[in-house]
């Protein structure tokens, strides 16, 4: 990495979690020169606009997200541990980070009416998510651990949908009540439809 690259990867890391918490509305320019001891023109001498470095910060937040998943979900031999890990880890973890929660969920939330390349870039991760839970799915299909009925897709919709509105209503209500809940009833599903 050059110098430029590392400053920049300074600022996205300083960055990401600002808007993550506070929002893209609420995240100023000036949280991030706080953040990163930089002085406006060296936050715009590596970033054309807010627009550009919220861009990069969610693409930093999902992927470091999509990462620490992976290791959970990898380390797990069979479907239906992977699914399990995926779903201990959004309990254990997701919800409770310092870090602001799930970009998708916050990001999402905001961008859904006012910034149409930052809801693109939700959708696309939206997908990913959902394509890694059927994924695995239909994996388990392959080694019989689950039968053709259980539908990949249909469930990975569930599942997310589910995950995402107990990250919701659990930070909202700072309680892990409604999350604990969910994890089970999901749980409860891929074991009826175990082998």
């Amino acid at each position: 990495m050059t110098k430029a690259e590392r400053t920049r990867q300074f600022i996205i890391e300083k960055a990401a979690p600002i808007f993550n918490q506070k929002g893209i509305a609420g995240t100023s320019m000036s949280d991030i020169m706080e953040a990163t001891k930089l002085a406006k023109g060296g936050l715009y001498g590596n970033f054309e606009s807010k627009e550009e470095l919220c861009l990069e910060s969610f693409k930093y937040l999902t992927k470091t997200l999509s990462d620490e998943i992976n290791k959970s979900v990898d380390a797990k031999t069979t479907a239906k541990d992977k699914l399990f890990a995926l779903l201990d880890f959004y309990e254990n973890r997701l919800f409770k980070t310092e870090n602001g929660g799930c970009p998708i969920l916050n990001f999402g939330t905001e961008a859904d009416d006012t910034n149409p390349l930052i809801k693109q870039k939700v959708n696309e991760s939206i997908d990913r998510f959902q394509n890694r839970i059927s994924n695995i799915i239909r994996m388990g299909h392959e080694t019989g651990e689950f039968p053709k009925t259980f539908d990949a897709v249909t469930f990975a919709i569930k599942m997310f949908a589910m995950i995402e509105g107990a990250i919701l209503i659990s930070k909202v209500q700072n309680s892990s009540k409604h999350m604990h809940i969910v994890i089970d009833m999901l749980k409860a599903e891929i074991e009826q439809n175990s082998k």
